[in-house]
């Protein structure tokens, strides 16, 4: 399950939480992008009370909760959905037949939206550079975006601290040697965080 970018053990992961997008833009960008707001929206392999259930509980979007299996099975009937989003883990890629599946579930107006990494930020340094979300994801050419599969979104969001020493230290125990080399390099306690939102309507080309 992923309610986080980075799969982390408690207390980092508990610690992470706290310093995702406290501005909230990314709940606010999903439910501007799907039109949510009192909606059946359904989230894939995201925990219940995690940090992005509750943030768009709290905006009026009524959240369910799929388990993701391989190949991607939803436990919904069909055209029970107003929206469906995935984040990070819950759609690694648009397979034709994955997307068949959301597709199935969702209402004829409704959303497919999936949240990844974009990159171009300081956040993406702690993670391999040749990361597809960091490199073909996001092309014009690539799996998402070639033939309007989907459409992007990308939110400027931030990972902020309490403190400069709060940061660093938090990089450190959480990312080792890429986070210690992360925190010799910033001079304020936020974290640049750049997140795609990949978004479609339900049929073969997104509807808008």
């Amino acid at each position: 399950m992923a309610d986080l970018p980075f799969p982390l053990a408690d207390p980092l992961a508990a610690r992470l939480r706290e310093t995702l997008d406290i501005e909230a833009k990314l709940p606010r960008a999903l439910a501007e992008l799907g039109d949510l707001v009192g909606r059946d929206v359904a989230l894939l392999d995201v925990p219940e009370g995690g940090l992005h259930a509750a943030r768009l509980a709290a905006a009026g979007v009524v959240v369910r909760h799929l388990p993701v299996e391989d190949p991607l099975r939803l436990d919904a009937t069909a055209a029970s959905l107003d929206a469906v989003i995935a984040l990070w883990s819950g759609f690694r890629g648009p397979e034709a037949a994955a997307i068949a599946e959301v597709d199935r579930v969702l209402r004829p107006a409704g959303r497919f939206l999936v949240v990844h990494d974009y990159g171009r930020d300081e956040v993406s340094t702690l993670r391999a550079p040749d990361a597809p979300e960091y490199v073909s994801w996001s092309r014009r050419d690539g799996p998402f975006l070639r033939d309007g599969t989907f459409r992007i979104r990308v939110v400027h969001c931030f990972w902020t601290f309490a403190s400069l020493d709060d940061a660093r230290g938090f990089l450190g125990d959480a990312f080792g040697d890429p986070g210690r080399a992360l925190a010799e390099r910033i001079r304020r306690p936020r974290l640049s965080w750049n997140v795609a939102i990949y978004h479609r309507g339900r049929g073969p080309v997104a509807a808008r």
